[in-house]
């Protein structure tokens, strides 16, 4: 088990089974987590909790997880959000970046990557 302070964590991903795998280990870790299988459902969610961080995917049918991270920066500006992607290279070495994202981890990542992911999104041990 995890040192880590305990945080309260979005999961947003279409794919059912890497949402899982992500809520099993986040919470391993001692973490509270909420899991949205799309974008219209994390909206949802959004409104009603608050989190020290969004973890979203960026390909999603619907919205894609920019445009969701925009939509909840819109609501509140302070809020963290951490994409984790496939095409995490390409999407960085466009020009403007990825408004909205603070910390962008690419796929595959191992548990590590994310524990470290974590504390520089919302700081701590």
């Amino acid at each position: 088990m995890s040192t880590n302070p305990q945080r309260r964590v979005l999961v947003v991903d279409d794919e059912p089974l890497l949402c899982h795998a992500l809520e099993l280990l986040l919470a391993f870790d001692g973490h509270v987590v909420e899991v949205a299988n799309g974008s219209k459902e994390a909206l949802g969610l959004f409104q009603k909790g608050r989190y020290d961080v969004i973890l979203t995917d960026y390909e999603m049918p619907g919205m894609r997880g920019d445009e969701l991270a925009l939509a909840i920066k819109a609501q509140d500006p302070a809020q963290r959000i951490m994409m984790i992607t496939a095409y995490a290279q390409m999407l960085m070495a466009r020009a403007g970046g990825l408004p909205g994202i603070d910390y962008v981890l690419g796929k595959p990542f191992l548990a590590e990557d994310l524990r470290r992911a974590l504390k520089t999104v919302c700081g701590g041990s």
